[in-house]
Order: C-alpha cells, then sequence, then structure tokens
C-alpha cells in the first residue's frame, strides 16, 4: 500500500504537468484558430504570452538571470550562412507561390519595413523564444521525452501555435523554424542564438514579401 501512495504522489504532479502542457500549447492555440476572429487573434496572443510569462516566473528553480547564460555561444559564420540560406529560400518560396507579394515592402513600403525589422525582434521573436523554447524545456522537461522525439514535438507544437493563419507555407516554415530554434538554444546553451536566429528569419520574411501569409487580415478559414 506504502508503494502505491508513494507512486500516486510522484504521478501527480506529472499529471498536472500534463494537463497544464496539454492546455497550453494545445488546447488555446486551436482554440485561437477554430474560434476567434481574425481581429482577436493578436490581443488573444498577447494574453498567451503574458500567461506563459506568469508560468515561467513561477516556474520551480528557474531565474530570468539564466537567460544570458552562454549568450555568444555562438558564430558569425554560422549566422551569415543562416541569413543567406533564409534569404535564398524564401525569395524563390515567395516567387513560386506569390509573385505578386514579393519584395513588396522593400520596393513600396521601406520605411514601414524599417519598423517591422526594428520591433519584429523585440515584440515577436523575444516573447516566442520565451514560450517555446525556455517555458517548454524548463517547466515541463520532467514530462517530454528525449532525442529526436523533443525536436518534433517541440517544432510541431510550434507549428501549430501558428495555425490561426491557415496556410500549409506557415505550418511548414514554423515547424522547420521550430527545430532550428530548439538546436540553438538547447545544443548552443543559448536563449539569445535562438531569438537572434528566429529574428533574422522574421525580418527576411517580411522583406521577402512572405510575410502577407502572417497577416491575420489576409486569413481565409478553410470552413
Amino acid at each position: 500500500m506504502s508503494k502505491q501512495i508513494d507512486w500516486a504522489n510522484s504521478a501527480a504532479p506529472h499529471m498536472r504537468l500534463r494537463l497544464e502542457f496539454g492546455l497550453f500549447f494545445i488546447a488555446v492555440p486551436v482554440l485561437i484558430a477554430v474560434f476567434f476572429p481574425p481581429n482577436w487573434m493578436f490581443p488573444s496572443l498577447f494574453g498567451f504570452t503574458g500567461l506563459g510569462i506568469v508560468l515561467l516566473h513561477f516556474t520551480p528553480g528557474f531565474a530570468w538571470a539564466e537567460l544570458r547564460y552562454n549568450w555568444r555561444n555562438w558564430s558569425w559564420g554560422e549566422v551569415a550562412v543562416f541569413a543567406v540560406a533564409m534569404t535564398l529560400f524564401c525569395s524563390a518560396l515567395v516567387m513560386a507561390t506569390r509573385p505578386d507579394a514579393a519584395f513588396f515592402l522593400l520596393r513600396n513600403r521601406p520605411e514601414f519595413l524599417i519598423v517591422i525589422w526594428t520591433f519584429y525582434p523585440v515584440v515577436s521573436a523575444l516573447p516566442q523564444e520565451l514560450l517555446f523554447r525556455v517555458l517548454f524545456c524548463r517547466r515541463y522537461h520532467a514530462i517530454l521525452p528525449d532525442g529526436r522525439a523533443f525536436y518534433l514535438l517541440n517544432a510541431s507544437l510550434f507549428s501549430l501555435a501558428h495555425l490561426m493563419y491557415w496556410s500549409w507555407i506557415v505550418a511548414i516554415m514554423t515547424f522547420g523554424g521550430g527545430l532550428l530554434f530548439t538546436w540553438a538554444y538547447r545544443k548552443r546553451g543559448s536563449f539569445f542564438y535562438a531569438v537572434l536566429l528566429h529574428a533574422i528569419a522574421g525580418n527576411i520574411i517580411f522583406a521577402a514579401g512572405l510575410g502577407i501569409y502572417f497577416y491575420s487580415g489576409n486569413v481565409q478559414r478553410p470552413f
């Protein structure tokens, strides 16, 4: 009986974590995508982000100071290769899928593109990395799989969080981004590097014209 009680006591926290994990990373993104109108999406995301930051703050053993650990554990060569590869990929993709939108902001609204480049790293990339890398890894590590399954799960949920756009292009790009950003955070041990790569990717996406897929006013639900 004592063994059963011990097992129950040890299993209960994991059950609570699984429930919280499922609600936060699966249920909430699906509810936002399915039931919320497009003009509610960004306010909903800000609320989602705020909740995640609160959860992270109260995660046992977490300290905000650890975000600066290994912040320079990367090379400019890696960044340059990534930026070039991302530019070539996005350019080819926008020309193949939406040539009318190719480099639209760069050609017609460069001042607005500069605003995006300025604020996207702080307003979008950084909060997303807090939730999908730091919160994901630090708060829920006890219930997560190891190895390749960990990366696939993280990338899948990162992609699911963008379901609101109802775009296979967004789904594929965010899945690939999830794999890369998680690698930067875990293998390099650098939150800053994950944010940097995310910011570069996002800014290139908007410069190339693929931001049209990430614009809530352009959302067309399949139902």
